[in-house]
């Protein structure tokens, strides 16, 4: 054999997935990525040490071992495989949200576009058509993630309400005599905040993975997995309210000291522990209602663990396609390009200091600025704000006003009423948005909330709005979606 036939062998080897040539381009691909996304990964290191989101490191693991167990049903493909491109549409379409994300500033999208990513290697590596089938391993990676904080403050504090409501309720049929306040439960001598860290969402977050994990490795009828899957969150939300119920009665037995410390926590993985035991319990039951021959629970869930070792060894047959090579020039050139691109300026803003806005306002005139409490302060976040209370002569009920600066509001500054008035105990009553803008004598919109707050025999009227480059808006929603073109622009 001559020379020249050797070295032209040896790649044609290296396409028929016989050397390592697509493992490297593989890890190529792959350590582009970790540089590219790194922001999303930073973020999804510090969310994991929360405890919302401490089942976090779990998640890559157990759908790792489901992919390994999808892999079974994947036969190996001796042929070339021709459908890799779509995969490589959907690793640049990670890219771009991935770059969305970082010209934002906003580490959360960067993680979310880090699973796409996954998604894309997946396609390529085994084409279109037989990609496609992992999709449950590629999908249980989203509970890994954070939720974005002004979906997670509002599912946090629903939740709190909802547990608060339940949790009382089973004090009052067991004949505890309490009174619900807000998230405040007056047990008479003692007072329990159902604070935010008791919203059940640490309990949440994980009995969901494994309620889909559950449903996955469940082989029995598709109306099963939807029941399993969709009873996690009514599951969480009852045992976190029997959780509140079981400490309100222990502190109105032996004292507040039961409401902290070692017998908490204990409660609270008694409580998780409850939770799996119950859909542990709803499989057992709808297997034993089908018709049919019974099958018992350990037969039904799919736990053989024999052929991973042996699917994990089909590394070695990643072919170094086109399609891969192209994901890993992609990916590298991505992450070369965002290192050496110049950096924006980030100088503050030339402002005026909240402390100098005037205490007298057409006949309104207010006191020295309150200050917050530190945890309420250390929690708001914000650079600068002020808080007055204004007084009119005329007048026999004051304005109290509230403003908060923040300079850079990528990580944070989305602090809505609508989440800190129900926490302190307020019920809102009405809210709506209205128009500001005629009023004013504006030619433009000035949209602002309007909502009407009642707590014991107080009721207040609140306006408030959210301010960002000139404009004034009413959706906190609408205030972050802003805040992305903001970033990018």
């Amino acid at each position: 054999m001559k020379p020249t036939d050797a070295i032209t062998q040896a790649p044609r080897a290296a396409m028929r997935g016989e050397g390592p040539f697509g493992l490297i381009w593989l890890a190529i691909a792959a350590l582009g990525a970790v540089i590219f996304f790194y922001d999303g990964i930073e973020k999804l290191l510090e969310a994991w040490q929360t405890a919302e989101y401490s089942h976090g490191p779990l998640i890559p693991l157990l759908s790792g071992f489901l992919f390994l167990r999808q892999m079974k049903t994947v036969p190996v493909h001796p042929g070339l495989i021709n459908d890799r491109w779509p995969g490589v549409a959907v690793l640049i379409f990670a890219v771009l949200i991935g770059l969305l994300g970082r010209l934002a500033h906003i580490s959360d999208v960067v993680a979310y576009a880090l699973i796409v990513w996954v998604a894309g290697v997946v396609l390529i590596s085994f084409g279109w058509k037989r990609g496609l089938v992992f999709w449950p391993p590629v999908l249980h990676l989203v509970f890994m993630l954070p939720l974005p904080g002004t979906i997670y403050y509002k599912v946090s504090t629903s939740l709190q309400f909802m547990s608060s409501e339940l949790g009382v309720w089973v004090l009052q049929v067991l004949g505890t005599p309490v009174f619900l306040d807000g998230n405040i439960i007056d047990l008479g001598i003692y007072q329990l905040h159902v604070a935010e860290a008791c919203s059940g969402l640490r309990y949440m977050f994980p009995i969901m993975s494994f309620s889909y994990i559950f449903a996955v490795l469940y082989r029995g009828p598709t109306w099963h997995k939807a029941v399993l899957l969709l009873s996690a969150v009514p599951i969480a939300i009852v045992m976190n309210s029997v959780r509140i119920a079981i400490i309100g009665v222990m502190v109105n037995a032996y004292g507040i000291e039961q409401a902290e410390g070692l017998s908490h926590l204990m409660e609270g993985w008694v409580v998780f522990m409850a939770c799996i035991l119950i859909l542990f319990g709803l499989a057992w039951g709808m297997l034993r209602l089908q018709s049919g021959p019974r099958t018992s629970l350990a037969d039904a869930l799919d736990l053989d663990l024999n052929a991973i070792m042996p699917e994990l060894a089909r590394l070695r047959f990643v072919m170094p396609s086109r399609a891969l090579i192209s994901a890993a020039v992609i990916m590298v050139s991505a992450s070369l390009a965002w290192d050496f691109a110049p950096e924006r300026d980030v100088s503050p803003i030339s402002r005026e200091q909240l402390a100098d806005f005037p205490r007298e306002v057409d006949g309104w005139r207010a006191g020295p600025p309150r200050m917050l409490e530190a945890k309420v302060e250390k929690a708001l976040g914000a650079d600068d704000y002020l808080s007055l209370d204004f007084q009119h002569v005329d007048r026999r009920v004051g304005v109290e006003m509230f403003v908060a600066w923040y300079q850079d509001q990528t990580k944070g500054g989305i602090h809505s009423p609508e989440i800190c008035l129900p926490g302190g105990g307020w019920e809102i009553t009405t809210i709506k948005t209205v128009d500001l803008g005629p009023q004013l004598g504006l030619d433009k919109e000035f949209n602002i909330n309007r909502a009407v707050i009642n707590k014991s025999m107080n009721q207040l009227l609140v306006y408030y709005w959210f301010d960002q480059t000139g404009h004034q808006i009413a959706s906190d929603f609408r205030a972050k979606a802003m805040l992305v073109v903001s970033g990018i622009t």
